[in-house]
């Protein structure tokens, strides 16, 4: 910010310049996806930030990642709720019934399989979370303590819905470990690994795809045909 950089991190910073307009903070392991509806915002913003359009977008985008960068034909995404045991029915805050089960319905009559929201602290502590392909948090703590306490040194952070396949390690640069040979190269491995298998993905989802077009494009080639051939 002394130099002028105007982004909180370099996930904001990306997006803006990969586009397209959504993208998604998505922390990966292998057993675990957990993505975020606010990135690097002050938790006093996060609630007058959060909204219906914001979570059915970054569910979008987390739905398509999984099934283009992850190869899922059919994701389950569990979404969490803002407040402490998902609001209480409204006594411990409005924000579940005001918005965020509105969107889970809403995408769920669209034909995605999501469900929630669901109470952070007991949806992490009953192991619940190892039944869902990926999971949406409503900020960053929510998402990032369960992630880093369950995978810390081996995850990696992954921007969904760009242009370009974007992956680091799930810590920070550390500059206090150069030159002492005490760093752990797992997450950075992990992160470069993982961009292969994106970027082998994305080509093989188009290719699928580009295929299935293509055989659909004949066959109706080849409706028209018959119905001329009918017709004479």
């Amino acid at each position: 910010h002394l130099a002028g950089f105007p982004f909180p991190g370099h996930t904001e910073y990306l997006a803006q310049e990969l586009g397209p307009d959504q993208s998604l903070m998505f922390m990966v392991n292998d057993g675990l996806r957990i993505g975020l509806a606010t990135n690097h915002l002050p938790l006093r913003e996060v609630a007058g930030t959060l909204n219906k359009e914001l979570i059915m977008e970054k569910l979008q985008v987390m739905n398509n990642s999984l099934k283009v960068d992850f190869g899922l034909e059919r994701p389950s995404i569990a979404v969490l709720g803002l407040n402490p045991h998902a609001g209480d029915g409204g006594v411990l805050g409005g924000e579940e019934e005001s918005f965020i089960r509105p969107a889970v319905v809403e995408l769920k009559k669209k034909g995605m399989l999501v469900m929630g929201p669901f109470s952070a602290d007991g949806f992490f502590g009953s192991g619940q979370f190892r039944k869902f392909d990926a999971i949406l948090a409503m900020y960053h703590d929510q998402g990032l303590i369960p992630f880093k306490a369950l995978s810390f040194g081996s995850g990696v952070n992954f921007t969904a819905g760009l242009s370009r396949v974007r992956t680091s390690p799930d810590h920070g640069t550390a500059f206090d470990l150069a030159g002492k040979n005490s760093a752990d190269p797992s997450s950075f491995r992990k992160a470069l690994f993982l961009a292969m298998d994106i970027a082998q993905n994305r080509i093989l989802y188009n290719e699928l795809h580009a295929d299935a077009l293509k055989k659909r494009e004949d066959m109706l080639g080849q409706e028209d045909e018959i119905l001329k051939e009918d017709e004479h």
